[in-house]
């Protein structure tokens, strides 16, 4: 049985648009570079040429991966019941160690963008605030048997966002 991929219906969408724009948009860029490249004459030490037909190889590779994906998507509605933390669920949490807030979305792997605080369901931090309710205290189960606690401060969603960490 092949791996799923657990997502939004919003990153399905968005993962489906982008191998869209892998396959047209971006091949075509690429096919065109390596045309211009080939114009300019000895292939075996032309850098404008092999850069292409790297930049070629990963774009090919890309889309074989996000066909992947699409293909044994599983998409998760995500839950407007905010008693609990669900997948889709916009967590505020405080670092017990660290004493700091912070606030995270759980989405599927394929959607995590750390940048904007959104984590996937199975990383540490997404499984261990699964189920948990506002002030429980869970136990993040990091790599190299590192373990440190968060509390539950606010959970949302979607329709109702929990506070923000600044």
């Amino acid at each position: 049985m092949a791996e799923e991929f657990i997502m939004t219906k919003k990153g399905y969408d968005e993962a489906v648009e982008y191998l869209n724009y892998l396959q047209t948009e971006k091949r075509k860029e690429i096919t065109e570079r390596i045309k211009v490249a080939r114009s300019f004459g000895d292939l075996s030490e032309n850098a404008e040429y092999a850069a292409a037909r790297d930049e070629q190889t990963q774009n090919e590779l890309e889309i074989t991966e996000l066909e992947n994906k699409i293909k044994n998507a599983r998409i998760m509605e995500e839950s407007t019941d905010h008693s609990r933390v669900h997948f889709g669920s916009t967590v505020t949490v405080f670092d017990c160690d660290l004493e700091e807030k912070a606030t995270y979305t759980i989405k599927g792997a394929t959607e995590v963008d750390l940048d904007k605080g959104v984590i996937s369901i199975e990383s540490p931090v997404g499984a261990a605030l699964l189920g948990a309710q506002v002030g429980d205290k869970v136990t993040v189960h990091a790599p190299n048997n590192f373990e440190y606690q968060l509390q539950i401060l606010e959970i949302g969603g979607e329709d109702k966002p929990a506070e923000s960490s600044k």
